[in-house]
């Protein structure tokens, strides 16, 4: 290719090589707007947002002082000299902790049972109709836009405090959340067992039963597990407004500036989140035939 722009006529080689100039020049002036755009959209929000560069570096120190105060004992010396005094409440945080782990996989159970149910009517190639796709839809997006922690304060002025609380709202947002990637499958299904199926003049759940489900079961399980993960980090916090958990011992230690034990608790929270990580995301590999790689 060089050898044939080479022996070009100069005129022509001239003509070739402007154009050239001239379309770099545009290229790097469409991203220069695009920056300058970009900068400009940045500064409006972190003016609306009241962002406050001033403010940020001015308390930064208080922010990195609070965590030098959680990894100090009340004697002076770091957490780690001491492990036995950090995690002087074990065994109470590892009973609420089993208790914030059982909200999560109750509330994901009942979720993925429910968005199991409704996800065949809110995908496009299965709904049996339009208004009904419709209405489902609405209903997916009414349960997962609401934030969990605001279910969970509902529940709580309803029901009071507990578990219980956290367990409605973790099922509702999880049936939001699990409806929407499970009917995503389903719209990515093969839809020509369905037509096979049909023309037997099977009924819709039979065609559901026996030509969708088959393709989409592994991705169901997979995203369940995944939801798991998220929802046992969600039902820690849900333990702020009192819906059951460890969240509800942390929350105590953070208001009453216990700093160690904020430490302690976070330590536990991490490492049990870890190991679910590594679990599920161990199962997920297995569900899809692939070797874990964590």
């Amino acid at each position: 290719m060089a050898t044939a722009v080479s022996i070009l006529p100069a005129q022509q080689l001239a003509v070739l090589n402007e154009a050239y100039r001239q379309a770099v020049a545009r290229k790097r002036l469409k991203a220069m707007l695009a920056a300058a755009a970009f900068c400009a959209v940045l500064l409006v929000a972190a003016v609306g947002a009241e962002v406050n560069l001033h403010t940020l570096f001015s308390y930064f120190g208080n922010f990195v002082g609070y965590f030098d105060r959680i990894l100090t004992l009340d004697s002076g010396a770091r957490v780690w000299t001491s492990p036995a005094e950090w995690f002087w409440g074990w065994k109470k945080w590892l009973r609420m902790l089993g208790e914030t782990l059982l909200i999560s996989y109750v509330g994901t159970l009942i979720g993925a049972v429910l968005a199991f149910a409704l996800n065949f009517l809110a995908a496009q190639n299965t709904s049996p109709s339009a208004w009904l796709r419709f209405t489902v839809r609405r209903l997916l997006e009414f349960a997962r836009t609401v934030p969990g922690i605001v279910f969970a304060l509902i529940f709580v002025i309803a029901f009071g405090l507990g578990p219980m609380a956290g367990v409605l709202a973790i099922a509702i947002h999880s049936t939001g959340a699990l409806g929407k990637l499970f009917a995503e499958i389903v719209e990515n299904a093969d839809m020509k067992p369905v037509e096979g199926i049909r023309s037997t003049g099977a009924s819709w759940l039979s065609c559901m039963r026996f030509a969708v489900l088959q393709q989409v079961l592994t991705g169901y399980a997979s995203y369940a597990l995944l939801r798991f993960e998220i929802n046992v980090r969600e039902a820690s916090v849900m333990g702020f407004v009192g819906a059951g958990g460890i969240g509800q011992e942390f929350v105590v230690a953070i208001r009453k500036f216990y700093y160690s034990d904020v430490s302690a608790i976070l330590v536990t929270i991490i490492v049990t989140v870890f190991i679910i990580d590594i679990s599920t995301g161990w199962l997920r590999a297995r569900l899809f035939g692939k070797e874990t790689r964590r």
